[in-house]
């Protein structure tokens, strides 16, 4: 028997809630659909006297919940929250805005079990908990997925027959085309015409990349060219007026080609024969990179080891064009032993007696740092929905740098499971480590890379000649007390 409405959970005032938006086909990233519904949810929460962190309002916009292998990021994070006890209430505009699928209602409900979470509509509330009220949204929910079927049925037969009919399927606007793909924009089509000749001569797509990027060339987007744009253009097949649905050629499209047929049939089979070369030269033995996740380069980002010749750690901004692009690369073997002999001696000294099983250790400036920037977050948040003035756009640059802060704050959080230091710390520290490279436990010894260690930065060479340079490399420590 279900329990009476009258003893249903009851809300208490200043309970943490989160809001969850989401609006599925919203073009250009438009946030009017979720803004509409975070400010309706927001005056949910005040009505109930509900608590809302910044943290805590998740968007998920121009995002399906109906498409099963659709991510949401959204809502995984809202579940996280839920299941680490941070949220009491889910608000929503409605619950199709939250789940269109049952297994995503039944992932819910697993959680509620344990936390006791009610759900918290423009028009009603639910107590995720109640037998009644579980009813009734499994109902709504399985009526929301057959909607979305059959609409997804009549989509895909439209889209067939507009195949079939050669007409053009537009979604991004196509380089060396107008946005609905009918006519051609001639520039461009002479930078696609430019793209298939040097490829077929031989070069490769970053230094097509690099090369228009240097001439100020932009994508359809406005944006500089990556080697990733100049490899989707050769693929593709709208260029070469190709009808395609659902990975099969159909027949010819009514738009106009900008490459001939038999230009991109050659262009294809080359990208073949490189890329199966390619899978050939991976094929040799892979190197264990021992700083992988620690080495940084001093531009800000990490470093990431070669399957090459020669193994040498290279920034992963080195593929990209324009500003953000670096080159620094550090020889791997030296970096390794440099860092060898600086952790040794750090494990030599350690003592690990005093370690919980596994602690986290937080900088009590990054926590107080944390603090003002939610300030700041919520102070953005009070001015975009109380001044007409400041538009969503406004509000997304000046929250950006924010959140990026906060991020990288949270990154940096050391979570440090004492045990990989188990029989390795200690007086013995050298001839411990010697016993790991023996046995080739790789893994052990990046884990405790990890656990010693926030960054190894490398920075621009200091001197000239040969020897490693150990006056570029600065290792910074994670605190062991």
């Amino acid at each position: 028997m279900s329990r009476s409405k009258l003893g249903r959970t009851t809300v208490t005032p200043g309970e943490p809630a989160a809001i969850y938006c989401r609006i599925s086909h919203a073009r250009d990233e438009d946030q009017t659909g979720v803004d509409r519904q975070e400010r309706i949810c927001r005056d949910i929460a005040e009505r109930l006297q509900l608590r809302v962190e910044p943290a805590h309002v998740y968007v998920d916009n121009n995002r399906s919940a109906w498409q099963r292998n659709r991510k949401r990021p959204g809502w995984e994070e809202m579940l996280k929250s839920m299941r680490e006890g941070e949220i009491r209430h889910v608000i929503v505009y409605h619950p199709d805005r939250l789940m269109r699928q049952p297994k995503d209602l039944e992932e819910l409900l697993s959680i509620a079990d344990d936390k006791r979470i009610l759900l918290h509509g423009e028009a009603n509330r639910r107590d995720l908990s109640d037998p009644d009220d579980r009813f009734i949204l499994r109902i709504e929910v399985a009526h929301a997925c057959r909607s979305s079927d059959d609409t997804s049925r009549r989509l895909k037969d439209a889209l067939k027959d507009k195949a079939r009919e050669g007409k053009p399927h537009v979604g991004n606007r196509p380089y060396g085309y107008t946005s609905d793909g009918r006519a051609i924009i001639e520039e461009e089509a002479e930078i696609v015409r430019e793209v298939f000749h040097r490829y077929l001569d031989g070069e490769s797509p970053r230094h097509i990349a690099q090369d228009l990027t240097s001439r100020s060339v932009l994508t359809s987007k406005g944006k500089t060219w990556q080697p990733e744009n100049v490899r989707h253009l050769l693929s593709s097949n709208f260029v070469a007026g190709v009808r395609i649905h659902q990975g099969e050629e159909v027949g010819v499209g009514t738009w106009p080609a900008i490459i001939d047929r038999g230009q991109w049939d050659e262009v294809q089979r080359l990208r073949e024969y490189r890329a199966e070369r390619s899978r050939d030269d991976q094929k040799r033995p892979t190197r264990y990179y021992l700083l992988r996740g620690v080495a940084t380069c001093a531009c800000g980002v990490r470093m990431a080891g070669t399957n090459s010749r020669y193994a040498y750690y290279r920034c992963t901004r080195a593929d990209e064009t324009g500003r953000q692009k670096c080159n620094r690369s550090v020889s791997a073997g030296p970096l390794e032993d440099f860092a060898r002999d600086v952790a040794i001696k750090v494990l030599t000294r350690l003592d690990t007696s005093g370690y919980e099983p596994a602690a986290t250790t937080r900088p009590e400036a990054d926590v107080l740092a944390d603090e003002k920037d939610r300030a700041k977050l919520e102070e953005l948040k009070e001015l975009w929905l109380n001044n007409d003035d400041f538009t969503t756009a406004d509000f997304q640059a000046m929250r950006a740098p924010i959140v990026k802060r906060m991020k990288e704050r949270q990154r940096k959080t050391v979570r440090r499971p004492v045990a990989v230091l188990e029989g390795v710390a200690g007086p013995d520290a050298e001839a411990n480590w010697e016993r790991l490279e023996k046995a080739e436990d790789y893994a052990r010894m990046n884990a405790i890379y990890r656990f010693l260690f926030a960054a190894v930065v490398v920075r621009p060479p200091t001197r000239k000649g040969r020897g490693f340079d150990t006056d570029r490399v600065d290792i910074k420590p994670n605190p062991l007390d």
